[in-house]
């Protein structure tokens, strides 16, 4: 059986593992994979591929993963009385 070599992703398809999006996201990789298993409060799970035990994400499913998050912080900080103490 013949192998071809790797294609280079298009703009957005780059897959990124758990380690990758750990370090982007500045935490640890157990708990990407808690966000992943949707076991973090307050945030939605993130989008990804299983490879038996391992974890894939597309870039384009991080970076919507993202964008919603921060909108969803953003409606319940303005939601609040007290506001959020997140100061950007």
């Amino acid at each position: 059986m013949l192998v071809s070599e790797p294609q280079q992703p298009q703009a957005g398809e780059e897959i990124l593992s758990a380690i990758q999006v750990a370090r982007e996201l500045r935490c640890s990789k157990a708990h990407v994979y808690k966000v992943i298993q949707g076991k973090v409060e307050g945030v939605s799970c993130l989008p990804a591929i299983s490879m038996g035990r391992r974890k894939l994400v597309r870039r384009t499913a991080l970076e919507t993963w993202k964008q919603v998050n921060e909108q969803q912080a953003a409606n319940r900080c303005a939601g609040s009385v007290a506001g959020c103490s997140n100061a950007f």
